[in-house]
């Protein structure tokens, strides 16, 4: 065994990685990998399962050819994956029956308003701290059920499993031995009671999906299983498994109730610990499963948006007026700041707290004079507002948690960005502390995976290891930032769907 290197596999929406940390918590060796997004339809989003194994397979092969003694060197594996990204494949060949339906894809919108009508929200809600929302596993799992030939009846006679892609790579890592998933990944499939902790049968049922599909839901630190060494060339034990919103929560070391972290990846995820008492939002965020140790749930209030990074994807992949995505933050700079341009970037509609799945992205004060700075400017801006929108709902909801003194820790790659950093400390006016380790969501994975395999340390010793880069305050006089974020309002009102 080693000396406590874990091997983090962070599987995101646009690539994977795989990270080995040692003992004080150090990344040693990186391996990451793009892979193909497939948009089939305007509001589809779609991956081949093959490609998040084969990349996940060769990044993880890349990280330990960099460290000495490759595979033998790891006493664990931790996962993290792009949540409520819904597979279903055979029992007994693995062969998937459609490709992987991701997160942001809307194509279940009809579906889940006709759950609306029929009056089922309150019941997905008191049950599941979700909404009804295309965003969630369910509704694209019964999608699948309901539209791939012969897939009903296959999944009704236990041929078929589901699972997110933490239990399609365990079930690909341990050669088919282990269907399993954590309480976290459980917790936004619609299909969960996290009061309970459990899953439900009545939701299955209003859904159309067997329970015989469903994959064991464990701890987030427990024994998942054990990687075919065929794979890496070790036997190595999978100790670990959070979705990636809650590991990163776990590697900025947001364990005490009021801590709040916001990850800045594809998307903007804020979540808020709340201890083990689940806070029922009135401002349309989510309760969810922060992490589940030793049998003991911790819950967290999460506001989730769409849209963050990829907005920055968009100006270079989809106008073409950037060519790296650290261009973004130069031209920023050199915008002027009197051609102001509100960019809603509702490409797959608008997450919380709007949950406007049928909103579609648009931008507002365009004249003569704007130009690529001023989009790049916007792009940037738009992650701050929509911060903003969270934690003013965050503030709302736990109204008796100190939330007035929130200080947001920050990861993900927008967070190496200075320009939106200080915006971002600008608009919400609060502290923003930005952690010398930026890749909290893989630590946040391999701390479960070290910590159950006992050459990690506990959560104390864990939290005193969080150190901080810089922290942003902020900057911008008080009547500056009421008037943009009072522009930033009108434009998502505009931006609304009628519905």
């Amino acid at each position: 065994m080693s000396g406590g290197h874990i091997l983090a596999i962070d599987q995101g929406t646009t690539s994977s990685r795989a990270i080995v940390f040692d003992g004080a918590f150090r990344s040693v060796a990186v391996g990451q990998q793009e892979f193909p997004q497939h948009f089939p339809h305007s509001g589809w989003v779609e991956h081949e399962p093959e490609d998040l194994w084969t990349s996940t397979l060769a990044v993880c092969r890349e990280a330990l050819a960099g460290i000495e003694g490759g595979a033998s060197a790891i006493a664990a594996v931790g996962i993290t994956n792009q949540r409520e990204t819904t597979l279903v494949w055979s029992r007994k060949t693995g062969e998937p029956v459609y490709r992987a339906i991701v997160w942001q894809d809307r194509r279940t919108a009809d579906f889940c308003a006709g759950l609306k009508r029929e009056g089922h929200e309150d019941l997905f809600t008191r049950k599941t701290g979700l909404l009804l929302d295309p965003y969630f596993s369910g509704t694209k799992l019964a999608w699948i059920l309901d539209n791939v030939e012969g897939a009903r009846a296959r999944a009704e006679s236990g041929e078929l499993l589901f699972g997110t892609v933490d239990s399609w790579l365990i079930w690909k890592l341990t050669g088919g031995r282990s269907h399993v998933t954590d309480a976290t990944n459980a917790s936004r499939t619609l299909l969960y009671n996290i009061d309970e902790n459990r899953w439900d049968e009545e939701l299955c049922g209003l859904l159309g999906v067997p329970l015989s599909m469903l994959p064991e839901v464990k701890d987030s630190a427990d024994d998942f299983g054990t990687v075919d060494p065929e794979h890496f060339g070790a036997a190595l034990p999978i100790l670990g498994v959070a979705g990636d919103q809650q590991a990163a929560t776990v590697g900025q070391a947001c364990f005490r109730p009021g801590m709040v972290k916001s990850t800045y990846g594809t998307g903007c995820f804020a979540l808020l610990n709340t201890g083990e008492t689940r806070v029922a939002s009135r401002n349309r965020l989510l309760s969810t499963i922060a992490y589940r140790l030793d049998g003991r749930t911790t819950y967290a209030l999460e506001g989730s948006i769409f849209v963050a990074g990829s907005a920055v994807q968009w100006l270079r992949d989809g106008l073409g007026i950037i060519g790296t995505a650290g261009e973004s933050q130069k031209l920023a700079e050199a915008s002027d700041p009197e051609n102001r341009l509100y960019l809603v970037p509702a490409f797959v509609g608008l997450g919380a707290p709007y949950w406007d799945p049928d909103a579609r992205g648009a931008i507002y004060g365009l004249t003569r004079a704007s130009g690529p700075a001023d989009f790049c400017r916007a792009a940037l801006e738009s992650v701050g507002y929509q911060t903003r929108d969270l934690i003013e709902a965050m503030r709302a909801d736990a109204a008796d948690m100190d939330t007035d003194g929130i200080v947001l820790r920050v990861d993900g790659g927008m967070t190496a960005s200075d320009w939106t950093m200080q915006f971002l400390s600008d608009v919400l006016g609060a502290p923003v502390d930005r952690p010398q380790v930026l890749e909290t969501t893989a630590l946040g994975a391999a701390w479960l995976a070290g910590h159950k395999a006992g050459v990690w340390p506990g959560m104390d010793e864990f939290s005193g290891n969080w150190h901080l880069d810089r922290r942003f305050e902020p900057r911008m006089a008080e009547a500056e930032r009421a008037a943009l974020y009072a522009g930033w309002q009108d434009a998502v009102r505009r931006t609304r769907s009628a519905a």
